[in-house]
């Protein structure tokens, strides 16, 4: 069941744990490890601060540098079988279709449809989705300069956002964790829960991980 899965991403709203999760299944599975680049966006701290100015810069910025990494992916590693990546590109538009409006949510598009029609698809999408109390506590943990100024409004928006997106979701088999008193990082046995359900030979199109191990399928 294992060799099917040859690329895994790990989705979910910030501070869900995407990146953690994502570090640990790559030096699980000795895969190549992609993570997003957001430090390097000169315009997302200034986007917490001031959504309305900076969001369109923000977003270009973001969907420029994830096509170029995507890019990247298409190319190959041979000295890893498999990859692990803590985003896919989907992800951008959904905040896209937060953060712009009018005119500049129209070229976004347009310039999204360009540049996706050769993005490799993942076998896998895990869906970390804790409820927002445990987002909150997760950022204010990490204790970031550059999301010091991240709303609790924001957070909900987006989880509104990532919700709707994935009740509908049909691109690649998906894994939604509810993850809201799992500590896979400190906790091997937390960590296991998601490991086993990703490669579980009962594993179908979508399946719902809950906790303990009444994982279903939906």
């Amino acid at each position: 069941m294992e060799s099917d899965i040859r690329y895994i991403v790990v989705e979910g709203v910030i501070g869900a744990g995407k990146t953690s999760l994502a570090k640990k299944l790559a030096q699980k599975l000795n895969s190549e490890l992609i993570l997003e680049q957001f430090e390097i966006n000169p315009f997302l701290e200034k986007f917490y601060q001031d959504r309305k100015r900076y969001a369109f810069q923000t977003q270009m910025f973001f969907l420029v540098n994830r096509f170029k990494q995507q890019e990247n992916i298409l190319q190959g590693n041979l000295f890893f079988e498999k990859i692990v990546a803590d985003y896919f590109f989907d992800k951008d538009r959904i905040f896209a279709h937060l953060n712009l409006k009018g005119d500049e949510l129209n070229l976004y598009e347009q310039l999204f449809s360009a540049l996706s029609k050769n993005i490799l698809k993942p076998n896998l999408t895990i869906y970390l989705r804790p409820n927002v109390d445990r987002l909150m506590l997760n950022i204010k943990k990490r204790n970031r300069k550059i999301e010091e100024n991240i709303s609790r409004d924001y957070i909900e928006e987006l989880d509104k956002m990532y919700r709707r997106y994935f009740e509908d979701y049909d691109k690649t088999q998906l894994l939604i964790v509810d993850s809201t008193e799992l500590d896979f990082v400190n906790n091997e046995r937390d960590f296991y829960l998601i490991f086993d359900a990703i490669f579980n030979e009962k594993r179908r199109y979508k399946d719902y991980l809950v906790k303990e191990k009444n994982w279903k399928i939906l």
